[in-house]
C-alpha cells in the first residue's frame, strides 16, 4: 500500500488511482477470461497487482499469461512478490513480464483475454486510441478486452471544469460510446470499490 501511494503520487497520470483495486473490481475484471485449455491471457497495466493476483488464480496448466507494465517500481514489486512465487509453484504456465509500453512489447500471436488496468480517462485522446488499437491487434476474433473507469468523474469533470476540459469531457465520451458500438461493449458496476467503478467489456 505504501508503494502504491509513493507510485500513485508521483506518477498519478500513468497510474489514475487513489486506492488499490479492490478484490470485488478484481474479480469483475478478469471474469472476462474464459473456460478452456491453452489460454492466452494478456494483462496491460498491472500496477501492484491487484488484478494479476486474481488472473493467477484462474490460470492452470498449458495457460501462457502475459504482462505489459512501464513504471519500474511496480515491475519489481510484482515479479518478486506475485510472479516469481507463481512460477515456483507453477512451471507448467507461462508467465512472461514485459517492462514496455504495450505499443512496444515484443508480443507476438493473439490471446483470448486483455486485461487493462490504465487510467484511460488520464490519457490524451490520441494516446487512448493508438493504446485501443495495440490491443484489438492482439485480441483473438470473439476475444474479451476488459478495462475500468471511476463512476462520475467524467461528470465532475464536465460540470466543475473549464470550457476546455468540458470540451475534452464531451470528446472523450464520445469516443467511448463509439468503441462501445463497435465492440458489442457491455458494462458491470462494482459499488466496493475506491471510488466505486465500472467495468467495460468489448469484443473483437
Amino acid at each position: 500500500m505504501i508503494r502504491f501511494v509513493s507510485q500513485a503520487i508521483k506518477n498519478y497520470h500513468a497510474t489514475g488511482a487513489i486506492a488499490p483495486s479492490s478484490r470485488f473490481l478484481a474479480r469483475e475484471m478478469v471474469a472476462s477470461i474464459p473456460k478452456g485449455d491453452n489460454r492466452r491471457v494478456l494483462e496491460v497495466g498491472c500496477g501492484t497487482g491487484a488484478f494479476t493476483k486474481a488472473i493467477l488464480k484462474k490460470l492452470q496448466e498449458g495457460d501462457e499469461f502475459h504482462i505489459v507494465e512501464m513504471n519500474d517500481a511496480f515491475c519489481e514489486d510484482v515479479e518478486k512478490n506475485l510472479l516469481g512465487p507463481f512460477r515456483s509453484e507453477n512451471p507448467d504456465v507461462s508467465v512472461t513480464l514485459h517492462h514496455a509500453l504495450i505499443e512496444d512489447a515484443p508480443i507476438e500471436g493473439v490471446f483470448d483475454a486483455i486485461i487493462c488496468g490504465l487510467p484511460f480517462n488520464n490519457f490524451p485522446l490520441p494516446l487512448v486510441e493508438s493504446i485501443f488499437g495495440s490491443m484489438f491487434t492482439l485480441l483473438k476474433e470473439g476475444g474479451e478486452l476488459s478495462y475500468f473507469e471511476y463512476l462520475g468523474m467524467r461528470s465532475l469533470k464536465y460540470v466543475f471544469g473549464t470550457p476546455t476540459l468540458r470540451k475534452a469531457t464531451e470528446e472523450r465520451t464520445a469516443d467511448i460510446n463509439a468503441r462501445m458500438r463497435e465492440h458489442q461493449g457491455s458494462e458491470e458496476r462494482v459499488w466496493c470499490n475506491l471510488p466505486p467503478s465500472r467495468v467495460v467489456r468489448l469484443r473483437k
